[in-house]
């Protein structure tokens, strides 16, 4: 390039897009300074590759936003490719009114450039938005519907993640590998362990390939609704297990399940596979042994976290190791852990409290437990469940006069919240899940729900 002697728009543009689709957009930029400082002028195809790269840089809002007025400042027509380019590169950055303001303001859009906004709405947490210009769009493709499916489930509005893949079903769209993903995570949180099987036999009958993401959502799902042993099955079947992700979710379902000895089992094989624990492999592990009782070997983990897999503990590693000898007895011991220990990275320390709590309540610790409360009152002001551990101390120990005092003290602090525990029940093969309160009579359908109550 450099010995080029009169190096044209064709030279730079080509410079540009080499260095752009290396990942080097800062060079990529730079050949953009020095082409305007020897006053070369830019042409209509130099600028969808200096978004690209501008795209790629951290913070660079500004940029997109000078690179777009030059485009005006040219007078080059904002073609197809130029405004998807523009409305990614906008979303990127999180401002999507201006990505939305140039696919509304150009007669040329189809259905990637919706898609491009839909992604960038999803990411900024507006989902509603989100679907609003999903139903607007005058096609969608299977990257629309996933997209939409993926954002739901990402906010936690699981119920409408699942009604979404149902109307893609009900569309004859394809699903791709992000819809299924998505969906089974949505079952898995609210344990639509029957939907789970459906989608589960889709990807079975239709000879989709069992990749590490498909296979972590699905022992996630299996996990989480009380078939451990059919999520160690599909763990077993899946053939690429270089993910950690797809290892993190057969031991944090073991330790759910209590299967500790199991769990140190799928541990080991981890670590001798070479596959190098992060912080969720070991919070995971450390939560199963707790569950187990385990101490011996949970201590051991905990102690070499930092010089054995290079994992710093952090503050909910030593709530495990609290609750861990808290469950057993030693709450004298897990004090000192919390007093010692406590968030060495200045993590939040409420959650060894809250597990010393815990312990104090299965035990009867009183002094400690009034200690641990005063501990994570002061922290979680509004949090209505450390009342209720404190009174159980109170009533563990026959001290009824101290239940009633922490009643009132919480009844009468503004702000306490008291959260009700929610079930969900499906009726009659429904496809939605309904879901309810202890006590609730607004639910349309109470009447269905508590007759099938009364049944079981």
């Amino acid at each position: 390039f450099d010995l080029i002697r009169c190096r044209s728009s064709f030279n730079y543009n080509a410079v540009v897009r080499v260095h752009t689709l290396l990942g080097c957009p800062s060079v990529a930029l730079g050949y953009f300074v020095r082409m305007r400082r020897e006053s070369v002028s830019p042409d209509f195809h130099t600028f969808p590759f200096l978004l690209k790269a501008c795209g790629l840089l951290p913070d660079s809002l500004f940029l997109a936003r000078a690179l777009h007025s030059g485009l005006i400042k040219f007078g080059f027509p904002v073609d197809l490719f130029v405004c998807n380019t523009l409305a990614c590169t906008y979303c990127r950055f999180g401002d999507t009114a201006a990505a939305k303001g140039v696919l509304e303001g150009n007669p040329y859009r189809d259905v990637v450039g919706f898609n491009v906004l839909i992604d960038g709405l999803v990411k900024a947490g507006e989902i509603d938005h989100a679907r609003k210009v999903f139903d607007e769009m005058p096609e969608r493709d299977s990257v629309s519907w996933s997209t939409l499916v993926a954002g739901y489930a990402k906010e936690n509005r699981c119920a409408e993640a699942i009604r979404t893949f149902d109307r893609m079903a009900e569309s004859r769209v394809k699903f791709n590998n992000v819809a299924l993903v998505s969906v089974l995570s949505a079952c898995a949180r609210i344990g639509q362990l029957s939907k789970g099987k459906q989608i589960h036999h889709h990807i079975v009958a239709n000879g989709i390939e069992l990749d590490s993401y498909l296979a972590t959502a699905l022992v996630d799902l299996y996990a989480k609704c009380g078939c451990i042993d059919t999520a160690e099955k599909v763990f077993s079947l899946c053939r690429d297990k270089n993910n950690t992700a797809l290892w993190n979710s057969i031991l944090v379902g073991l330790g759910i399940h209590g299967s500790g000895s199991r769990l140190l089992h799928y541990f080991s094989r981890m670590t001798d596979s070479g596959i190098k624990p992060d912080r969720i492999s070991l919070l995971g592990t450390l939560a199963g042994c707790s569950h187990s009782g385990l101490i011996g070997e949970a201590m051991a983990i905990f102690a070499s976290m930092e010089t054995l897999y290079g994992v710093p503990r952090d503050a909910k590693h030593y709530a495990c190791v609290v609750d861990l000898l808290a469950r057993a007895g030693y709450v004298e011991e897990a004090a000192e852990v919390v007093i010692r220990g406590g968030a060495p990275d200045g993590g939040d320390v409420v959650f060894s409290w809250e597990g010393l709590l815990g312990g104090c309540k299965i035990h009867g610790n009183v002094g400690v437990a009034e200690a641990a409360a005063l501990r994570v009152m002061e922290s979680k002001p509004e949090d209505g469940g450390v009342y209720s551990e404190l009174a159980h101390v109170y009533a563990g120990s026959q001290r009824w006069d101290d239940v009633a005092k922490v009643r009132m003290l919480r009844d009468g602090r503004k702000g306490v919240e008291k959260v009700a525990g929610w079930s969900s029940i499906q009726l009659n093969g429904e496809k939605e899940m309904h879901e309810f309160v202890s006590g609730d009579s607004l639910h349309p359908l109470s009447g269905e729900i508590y007759f099938l109550l009364n049944g079981l």
